[in-house]
């Protein structure tokens, strides 16, 4: 299969790939400055689908197959230190705005 005909099978696909592309680029270069770190910090927290996808791929995978093992068990580990570092920036900036013990 050449790349042309893989471009005429998938034409849909990759119209609403650039699509969403030009989207994202617009919403989040319209987010204000001071909403940016909780925006991202949520949207770290939200990559729990990279963990699910990347067990999803070690079940998967042959026991022989070590490229596919290799890069599940890296998808869990960085997903995992995506989300832990979303839900610990998120926690530090709830504790800013809380009220100081005496």
């Amino acid at each position: 299969m050449d790349i042309i005909e893989w471009f005429t099978q998938n034409q849909q696909i990759i119209y609403i790939v650039i699509l969403m592309i030009f989207v994202g680029i617009e919403v989040i270069g319209h987010v204000p400055s001071v909403l940016h770190t909780p925006l991202m910090s949520g949207a770290n927290a939200i990559h729990g689908v990279v963990i699910i996808g990347a067990i999803i791929v070690m079940g998967k995978a042959e026991p022989d197959n070590y490229l596919a093992l290799i890069l599940g068990f890296l998808g869990v580990i960085l997903g995992t230190l995506n989300v832990v570092g979303g839900f610990v920036v998120t926690d530090r900036m709830l504790e800013m705005f809380s009220k100081k013990k005496k």
